[in-house]
């Protein structure tokens, strides 16, 4: 407000200097060239009183019209020639009106000072205007210039909606220094849509289309982008930000429409721009789940999570917290990993959240004994496993005792203190293995499903997806750590593929399979298409501004012993079901022979406890007719 008073202050003074100075002039002008004027009349300087009468009147009108017709409300850098011409017609009518009064003098002013007064007023306000704002807008060039120097060159991807609300508040950003939108400089935008080709938003140009981003990027020299699109299907979405990681840019994006965050203040957007993750390159919006039926399922239960300092584990541990449980206990065997999410949990909720955090093995069936009689957990969810595929094949037999063992000891506790739901987590490795780790994940589930087919008071279910971004032992931190040391990015083939969810994503998918399962079923999760690896790594790449084999080599090195080129979500036998939620589904209880499998079972644990691997190995070809050892 007080910026708006001094510029209207400053701009009331300067048209009053000139309206007075014009006058002054045009009577001096007259003067010298001996104008003839009748009956004494002001065109001759020897007359100040009259000039003075007749510059008080002009100064009081010409400030009427120009307030009236708004020449005081626009900054001067949005000055344009409709206001110029406006400010003109008001002057025009203010010294017409001061003539008209001026006649009513005894000796009122001649034709010929009224016409070179009028001439020379308009003439010098319209200039006056011409030069301020060029003056103001040279002084803002200069002043962005050496700002923006400091500032991200932006490319916007989309004209629409969403783009008019990140430039409306990159303009309202430039008084609030904590605002995100005060370190954007935005360059141009580029769509699709061939209309909005060539015109502005907001005063910025579109310039191009989409597949044009990369040229744009280096045209322009852009450094950032943000995705503005938040309606786009998802294969637009993968196409797009397949460009926009070509650009070698850093990359910024608003989430799907479904995910904008709404409130009374529709143009707080930037605050939801997060950086580009590598999850957004799979081309699809992050699965939904019921969280009633979750809240439902967890609510007021004692829920323990083994390994809940793990990747998947401490994710569940966080995602139960939300749901208010009675109590939350936490077993893992590394101290390390358990005590990083007990202190965030801390943090987060103090002493509204009842955690408990025990170090121990669910191979210890005695320590299990006892932590189980303590605590009577109502809901199990069973995360512990040996889950690094060339590691477990180094060492199967210490991937039986912990996996297969270990899950047997918990189903056996389980419904030994009759807990009300038991979750195992499983893989996709499991199907039709060719590795040891797969092997053992398959003999999991042929537990819970056994466990299941005996009845009792505890449902068992087994919840099955594939590679988790970002997950200890996945692909997305070795890619990581191999760019930041300028190493080469080693993919062990070319062709291989992975289905890929979020950590969030397994999670949920744990969390309602638990709350809508009613005993012995294999959830699988729809994670639309697979992804190559070799995709994968060029685009993180990109993400990092480089590009794939010129700045960052991509090395092959080979299929490792049990790995595969391609991995399956479900066995033939199983066949599919759907659920409420369409990207769930369900695959049919097998049945197990009971003395069969217990027998193997014991077979099995006499054999781990000489760690003779060979022969562990032949043992889990037998019990699961399956797997084939490194068939790749």
């Amino acid at each position: 407000m007080k910026k708006m008073n001094v510029r209207k202050f400053f701009l009331m003074l300067a048209d009053a200097i000139i309206v007075a100075l014009t006058a002054l002039v045009s009577n001096m002008l007259l003067s010298w060239y001996g104008v003839a004027t009748k009956q004494n009349t002001i065109g001759i300087a020897l007359q100040p009183i009259r000039v003075v009468m007749v510059i008080g009147m002009s100064v009081l009108f010409c400030f009427f019209f120009l307030y009236v017709l708004g020449a005081y409300n626009k900054a001067w850098r949005d000055i344009r020639a409709k206001d110029i011409a406006f400010c003109a017609l008001a002057v025009f009518l203010g010294l017409g009106t001061a003539y008209l009064f001026a006649n009513f003098m005894s000796k009122p002013p001649t034709v010929e000072f009224m016409a070179l007064n009028t001439v020379l007023s308009v003439g010098a306000i319209v200039l006056f205007r011409i030069i301020l704002r060029s003056t103001v807008l040279s002084l803002m060039r200069a002043g962005s210039e050496e700002r923006n120097e400091e500032l991200d060159r932006t490319l916007i991807v989309g004209a629409g909606q969403a783009a008019r609300m990140i430039l409306q508040e990159i303009n309202n950003a430039h008084n609030d220094p904590n605002n995100p939108a005060n370190v954007i400089f935005p360059v141009c935008l580029v769509d699709d849509d061939p209309s909005k080709y060539h015109t502005k938003v907001m005063g910025i140009d579109v310039v191009g289309q989409t597949k044009d981003i990369p040229l744009i990027c280096r045209q322009y020299n852009i450094e950032l982008v943000i995705f503005a699109i938040p309606s786009c299907s998802e294969e637009q979405r993968k196409r797009i930000m397949g460009y926009c990681s070509e650009s070698g840019c850093r990359i910024k994006t608003v989430p799907y429409l479904s995910q904008l965050f709404e409130d009374d203040d529709s143009h707080q957007i930037l605050s939801q721009v997060k950086d580009i993750k590598i999850e957004d390159l799979l081309g699809r919006p992050p699965i939904t789940f019921n969280k009633k039926k979750i809240r439902d399922f967890i609510y007021g239960k004692v829920c323990m999570v083994t390994g809940g300092g793990g990747s998947i584990g401490s994710e569940l541990v966080r995602q139960i917290a939300k749901y208010h449980p009675e109590q939350i206990i936490i077993v893992d065997i590394y101290e390390n990993n358990a005590y990083d999410i007990q202190q965030e949990l801390y943090i987060d909720y103090g002493d509204e959240l009842n955690l408990v955090t025990l170090i121990a093995s669910v191979r210890d069936y005695d320590k299990m004994d006892r932590i189980f009689d303590e605590y009577r957990p109502q809901v199990v969810f069973h995360a512990a496993a040996h889950k690094h595929v060339p590691l477990m094949e180094v060492s199967p037999t210490e991937a039986v005792k912990n996996n297969i063992f270990g899950t047997l000891n918990m189903v056996n506790l389980a419904e030994k203190y009759e807990v009300e739901k038991f979750v195992m987590i499983s893989t996709d490795k499991a199907v039709n293995p060719t590795n040891v780790m797969g092997a053992t994940k398959r003999c999991c589930e042929m537990i819970v499903q056994l466990k299941s087919q005996q009845g009792g008071k505890t449902e068992y279910v087994t919840t099955r997806f594939g590679n988790v971004l970002g997950s200890n032992g996945s692909v997305i931190p070795l890619f990581r750590r191999q760019i930041e040391a300028g190493r080469p990015v080693t993919v062990t083939h070319p062709d291989i593929i992975r289905y890929f969810m979020t950590i969030p994503e397994a999670v949920s998918l744990v969390l309602e399979a638990g709350a809508i399962a009613k005993g012995g079923e294999i959830f699988v999760l729809d994670m639309g298409d697979p992804v190559k690896i070799t995709t994968l790594a060029e685009n993180l790449i990109r993400m990092y501004g480089k590009v794939p084999y010129r700045d960052v080599e991509i090395k092959f090195t080979g299929l490792r012993p049990g790995e595969k080129l391609y991995e399956e979500l479900l066995m033939d036998e199983e066949g599919l079901q759907k659920t409420d939620n369409k990207k769930i589904f369900i695959g049919n209880q097998l049945d197990i022979d009971a003395d069969e499998l217990n027998q193997e079972l014991d077979e099995l644990h006499e054999i781990v406890e000489t760690n003779d691997n060979d022969a562990t190995v032949r043992k889990l070809e037998a019990m699961v007719d399956t797997f084939h050892h490194n068939a790749n």
